[in-house]
């Protein structure tokens, strides 16, 4: 046997459900430990890993596994040097067979939903589909270089993919530009770089200790704008939600959830009805639900995660037929932007929808990256034509609504 690889696999019993397979795989001086369950994850995975990054931590592994879409199964990876733990990765596996990827009643979409259903009948990916940003891996970078973490990731890849199981699409979802230069190797040449739309992010300036600092740097026709939207939620009750809230309101928040979600041209999943109620049991006060209340029935929501210095905003509802009227999500940005404020967070991720109103609010572009491969190689010259057929760009006009005369050098929180 090569030295160099080495692979051997164990089975653990999981509190009498069914075995958990873990598979072992050395490269170089390092190895790897592949998790079916968050239950098996070493001891200090949060202290090396998870701190860093709750979206990567035990508890928020433990939501995947207990709310995670029907369609999606994850496995947690551990990096070792020797002994030592010094990364995690989170894979996940995404079945389109039974899936509508695309929601509207139309024709057209139902040929573009058979089109990806034969394109695409599963899908590996390396990162966290139901968030934008790079939440798929960290890294201790004192005891490893960029170049020797992604030479790890796709030992990762070839191991998933050979053990566990081997899907028609591969993907690595969401990298700065900063990694850009460590995939022009010959490894990644048959991987299609792709760039779909940026991740919205509001970076909170040291001058806005309150909203009304904040609002005063907009230019008069952002600032009346705002002010007119609060206006149009007069009557309306806001309030952070506990976890017995969000179990008595599970169904009425899934409701308000499918209403955004089903009106979105394209999904890769749907949400359990009880992944809010995970969220909160396992994050606590990370994360954050605040609800909107009309004649004391809930007519909105938005959901937040706190992660340390950053807020990451999550999931949203509204009601449709008032949304417009009341302009419940403008209101809800302007609210996210607000906590933000009060707390003291360094940034706001807002994703990568809803990109121009998102600017309206302050909120900057920031490009990110994947990279796509199909497992039937003829196929992959194509991806190009391929992946903007089924995933095409929007169109958007970036809004700026801070004052062109405020100071260009006040300090950015980093």
């Amino acid at each position: 046997m090569n030295s160099r690889y080495f692979n051997a696999w164990l089975k653990i019993n999981f509190n009498g459900i069914k075995d958990k397979v873990i598979f072992v795989q050395s490269f170089m001086s390092y190895h790897l430990k592949i998790y079916a369950s968050a239950t098996g994850l070493p001891k200090n995975w949060d202290m090396v890993i998870g701190n860093h990054n709750i979206m990567l931590s035990e508890a928020y592994l433990r939501v995947l596994e207990t709310s995670k879409p029907q369609n999606m199964t994850c496995y947690f990876i551990g990096f070792f040097e020797a002994e030592h733990l010094m990364g995690g990765a989170l894979f996940q596996y995404l079945d389109f067979i039974r899936h509508k990827t695309f929601q509207k009643d139309e024709v057209w979409y139902s040929i573009r939903n058979f089109a990806a259903r034969k394109f695409s009948r599963d899908v590996m990916i390396l990162g966290n589909n139901m968030l934008t940003g790079q939440n798929g891996f960290y890294f201790d970078p004192k005891k490893i270089s960029t170049e020797n973490m992604v030479s790890l990731l796709d030992e990762a890849v070839h191991k998933m993919q050979k053990e566990i199981r081997k899907t028609s699409l591969i993907i690595y979802k969401d990298y700065g530009a900063e990694f850009f230069p460590f995939f022009q190797d010959g490894k990644h040449q048959d991987y299609f770089k792709f760039s779909v739309q940026p991740t919205m992010v509001l970076k909170v300036k040291e001058s806005w200790q309150t909203f009304e600092n904040y609002l005063n740097d907009f230019s008069t026709k952002y600032r009346t704008r705002a002010k007119t939207a609060r206006k149009k939620l007069t009557g309306t009750d806001k309030r952070e939600l506990c976890f017995k809230d969000i179990r008595r309101y599970r169904t009425k928040l899934n409701q308000l959830y499918q209403n955004v979600a089903e009106n979105a041209p394209f999904n890769t999943f749907f949400l359990e009805e009880n992944h809010f109620e995970s969220m909160k049991e396992h994050l606590g006060n990370n994360f954050k639900v605040f609800g909107y209340f009309s004649d004391h029935e809930l007519i909105g929501f938005y959901t937040l995660i706190l992660n340390n210095d950053n807020i990451d905003t999550y999931f949203l509802g509204y009601a449709k037929e008032i949304q417009k009227e009341k302009q419940i999500y403008l209101n809800m940005l302007l609210d996210m932007a607000g906590f933000a404020i009060d707390y003291q967070f360094k940034r706001v991720v807002f994703g990568r929808t809803a990109l121009e109103i998102k600017s309206t609010i302050g909120a900057e572009p920031i490009e990110i990256f994947g990279l796509i491969r199909h497992t039937y190689s003829v196929i992959n010259p194509f991806m190009k034509n391929i992946f903007a057929s089924l995933s095409p760009k929007t169109e958007w006009v970036r809004r700026n609504p801070f004052n062109i005369g405020s100071d260009p050098h006040s300090q950015i929180k980093k």
